[in-house]
């Protein structure tokens, strides 16, 4: 007898990124034209070799091949939260933190812990694949926020509020934005917290790509909130920062209730995050503050060279939002399923971008860029052939 398929997985598309990669598969570019590959959000630079070489002196030791403690190592938590209430301006104690296995896990596990099949988590439009994707996995009903290109790409608070049910249990908010690089103003998150506390929601803010912030200084006042751990769920990545995508480690902060909560989940899908990946972003914390910030700056060079080369060409792409990572472009085609546009783009200009069909439904005017790979030097080259390829 065939054996079954789990319905809600069946349901629930391939994954996006090997998807566009498999448009490419086998082909070789030109010197002329290489490659520009901007589908995934990846560092195009290694870690620092002094937090290699300090993993390499430390992998022979018994203990590193162990378990950690559940939440974490109790170094790496104390670390996480003096570094997050220095950057914040905020008192965060070491039990409001559980380190996962990367912020996709992070994801998973507070939406684990604050719903159950049939409850309904706000997402806004575009969403990030994989959030989409968990939720359909663990029979959530995603309730998507309103796209706002008027915004530049910004949710509505006032369109959330018209949206929540009796079954909402969340909103989720990505700043800065997977996948339009939109950065969220201060107020907008305030308003968005105001009203998940009014109406006993958690509020989920995926902080993975904070270290690349436009400009210095918090995004938000929340953590100073008086309460804030009886509203506020954090996430975020230590993998882009200190580019240790492949080490898998990221966290949680919220309050030691909801923590508590996590960490069953956790014993039960992990044990614990990988101890070498604590390890990585434990130096990270502790020795690597001025080459975080040199990180930052170069993200923002790279940031500056993509929107200018937009500007210097007449592309045809309308830049919607742009930062961090990102660049959310409408493309000039009337009437073309974005991920015909996307293959296009691959085929004749050797550019491997994600349409935004990926991101949800309401996109196929849209691609995303994810630039944080490709050199301030090589983004004229992305201006010059978005414009090709829109001239007869």
């Amino acid at each position: 007898m065939t054996y079954h398929i789990n319905k809600l997985l069946a349901a629930v598309a391939a994954p996006p990124i090997a998807e566009a990669h498999g448009w490419i598969k086998g082909r070789e570019f030109p010197a002329d034209k290489p490659l520009i590959d901007v589908a995934q959000a990846v560092p195009g630079y290694p870690p620092p070799r002094e937090l290699t070489d300090h993993l390499a002196r430390i992998i022979g030791e018994p203990a590193s091949a162990r378990y950690t403690e559940i939440e974490g190592m109790p170094a790496l938590r104390q670390a996480l939260a003096a570094d997050m209430g220095a950057f914040y301006g905020a008192s965060i104690a070491a039990a409001d933190t559980l380190i996962a296995a990367g912020c996709n896990q992070a994801f998973c596990l507070a939406v684990t812990a604050l719903a159950g099949p049939g409850d309904e988590i706000l997402l806004p439009l575009p969403y990030y694949f994989n959030h989409q994707m968990w939720l359909d996995m663990q029979g959530l009903k995603a309730v998507h926020l309103p796209f706002r290109p008027d915004r530049g790409g910004v949710p509505d608070p006032a369109d959330a509020e018209k949206l929540i049910g009796p079954k909402a249990r969340a909103i989720v908010l990505v700043t800065p934005n997977n996948p339009t690089g939109a950065i969220y103003p201060p107020e907008t998150i305030k308003a968005f917290y105001d009203l998940a506390k009014r109406r006993g929601l958690a509020l989920i803010l995926d902080e993975t790509y904070r270290d690349f912030l436009p400009r210095d200084g918090a995004p938000h006042g929340l953590f100073a909130e008086p309460d804030w751990r009886d509203t506020l769920v954090q996430l975020y990545s230590f993998s882009k920062v200190y580019c240790l995508t492949g080490y898998r480690v990221g966290s949680i902060i919220a309050g030691p209730a909801l923590i508590a909560e996590i960490a069953k989940a956790m014993d039960t899908v992990a044990i614990c995050a990988p101890r070498i990946g604590q390890l990585a972003a434990l130096y990270g914390l502790e020795h690597l503050k001025g080459w975080r910030v040199g990180n930052t700056a170069m993200m923002r060079e790279r940031l500056q060279a993509l929107v200018q080369a937009l500007k210097a060409n007449d592309i045809g792409y309308e830049l919607i939002s742009a930062g961090a990572y990102f660049a959310y472009l409408r493309h000039p085609f009337k009437g073309r399923a974005a991920g015909e546009v996307a293959r296009a783009l691959a085929a004749e200009q050797n550019i491997l971008a994600l349409p935004g069909s990926m991101f949800g439904p309401g996109q196929e005017e849209f691609l995303r860029f994810a630039f944080a790979n490709v050199p301030a030097e090589t983004m004229p080259a992305i201006g010059r052939r978005l414009a090709q390829s829109h001239r007869p």
